[in-house]
Parts: C-alpha cells; sequence; structure tokens
C-alpha cells in the first residue's frame, strides 16, 4: 500500500526518528541504542526479494517464469507468500497476491485486457514445493504491494529485538515497549481522522483507494480501513481485504474475527470501530464531525 496515512510524528518521550526511502515511499524509523540505520537495511534486503519493480528480483523471477518453471526463493520470499496464501483462505479471496496480473501485466505494462488479466486471478494456482514457488499459468503475476510492508516491519521487529521502538512504511507501522501519540489520517477532510495514545504494542495499517486505484475488489460504501493487530504482516493484508470486501462479506468476516480491531471511514463521512480497535489505545479522539 503505497498511502502516507498514518500521522506518527509525536512521540510522548523523546524522539530519534528518522526518514529514509524504501519501497517508494518514506520510512520512519525510532529504535535505541543507534540501530535505526540497521533496521533500514534489513527492510531494504527484503525489499531487493519482494518487489516487482526491481527486474531481479525473486518475485519478479516468478512472475517472469510464470507458466514455465518454479523459481528457487529465500526463506523471506517463501514465508511472505506462505503468509498471503494464508490470508487468501481466511478472507476466502478477497485478498490475492495474484491480482498482479492485473496491476503489473495489464495495467503497468500493457501485456493484457484486464478482462483476460482477472481470469488469471486465482491464489489456489500458486504452487509451493519445497523452497520452490511456481504460477501455474502463463500471464500470472504476484504482486506484494498489500502485504509487503506491514512484513517488512514485522521483520524487523523480529530481527533487532530492541526493547522498544517504533517503525512505520507510509500506512502501515508497528510500536512496542512505549507509549506514542498516534493518528490516523482523514482523507475527505484532509487532516486527522482520530488520534489516541497506545495502550499496548501495536501494529496499525491504512488502505484505501484514494491516492491510487490500485485495491481491487466488490463494490462498496468505504472509502478507507484502519486494522489495529499483534502482526504486521496480518495487519497490512487484513486492511487490504476489508477494503476489497463487499459490505457483507465484511461484516461476515468482522464478526468471525472479533479480535481484529478495525476502523472504517466511509464515503459520507460516517465511521465505524469496534471494541476490539479501542482496546488497543488508552484513549483515542475523533475531531469533529467525524461520528
Amino acid at each position: 500500500m503505497l498511502l502516507i496515512l498514518i500521522l506518527l510524528f509525536l512521540s510522548l518521550s523523546f524522539s530519534k526518528e528518522e526518514v529514509f526511502y524504501l519501497m517508494g515511499t518514506y520510512a520512519f524509523i525510532d529504535l535505541p541504542e543507534g540501530k535505526n540505520y540497521e533496521a533500514y537495511r534489513y527492510m531494504r534486503s527484503l525489499e531487493e526479494k519482494l518487489s516487482d519493480y526491481i527486474e531481479n528480483s525473486e518475485v519478479s523471477q516468478i512472475n517472469t517464469k510464470a507458466g514455465i518453471e518454479a523459481v528457487e526463493v529465500s526463506p523471506e520470499t517463501l514465508e511472505v507468500i506462505k503468509k498471503a496464501l494464508y490470508v487468501s483462505q481466511l478472507t476466502k479471496g478477497a485478498f490475492d497476491i495474484t491480482v498482479g496480473a492485473i496491476t503489473i501485466r495489464a495495467r503497468r505494462y500493457k501485456e493484457l485486457s484486464e478482462e483476460d488479466a482477472k481470469r488469471l486471478v486465482d491464489y489456489k494456482k500458486v504452487e509451493i514445493e519445497g523452497n520452490k514457488v511456481f504460477l501455474m499459468e502463463e500471464g500470472m503475476a504476484i504482486d506484494l504491494g498489500g502485504i509487503g510492508k506491514g512484513y517488512a516491519v514485522q521483520k524487523a521487529y523480529e530481527k533487532l529485538k530492541t526493547p522498544k521502538g517504533f517503525i512505520s512504511i507510509a500506512g502501515d507501522m508497528k510500536v512496542w515497549g512505549q507509549k506514542r501519540l498516534l493518528g490516523v489520517y482523514d482523507p475527505i477532510k484532509k487532516g486527522v481522522l482520530m488520534e489516541g495514545v497506545n495502550r499496548k504494542d501495536l501494529c496499525l495499517s491504512t488502505s484505501g483507494n484514494y491516492f491510487r486505484s490500485h485495491i481491487i475488489g466488490k463494490p462498496n460504501h468505504l472509502i478507507q480501513v484502519t486494522i489495529a493487530y499483534t502482526d504486521c504482516t496480518l495487519t497490512d493484508a487484513f486492511a487490504t481485504a476489508v477494503f476489497a470486501m463487499s459490505d457483507e462479506q465484511r461484516r461476515s468476516f468482522l464478526e468471525r474475527h472479533n479480535d481484529v480491531g478495525v476502523l472504517l471511514l466511509y464515503q459520507d463521512g460516517s465511521i465505524y470501530f469496534n471494541r476490539a480497535f479501542l482496546d488497543y489505545f488508552e484513549f483515542v479522539i475523533f475531531r469533529e464531525g467525524n461520528r
């Protein structure tokens, strides 16, 4: 998600936050012990494996060999693809990384018509055997835009193991071991929709289609989705999936997974949030006019 949505620039303690260009957007990193650059370099190494914009990345190689042969990949690429397929099953296909047939093949490179590309979107045709990944039909493509940033944030957190920290890439962030004042962007009024202080460690991801129409799904009445959860990989993917669902699919999914915190902004300016979302915060304030 190429969305600079979460306004995360205020802290309750002295901040040594640094800004890096990463994954086509900006990463904000605030870690102790001079770990900021180490986190950036690690996430950059993930980008070099996962980005379909990098010609020799592992994902680009998988896409190039679609319908031809399987591609051997690193443990990180294998892990994020497996997690993506798990979310696809969990969301009954609302989240599907093979949407790359549309976003990459049809829209970016004009190799296929959009109608032909739609017929190639099917996560069940991603075959994994050992450390190899194979797309079963020529023209298929993987696009990790709906999960990759959250995955990078989560993996940096797991690798560095600092007692506290904050990492954000565009609309995907994690804060742990500390409390911060966090905010969610309001795309209607171009300001802050909500701000609050976290009660506990959390991941926060926001998705919408107003910067670029990159999320493909069912017609619905949403303009933005924000998810609060514990694992940033899943948080990122859930935000994408919930936005792509029809209104009925979304209601059913949130009923089944009531531990997933959600803040929804509708096209008419109204909002919805559940108890699980509030449980992540000591307090929240919604700007006047957002009810």
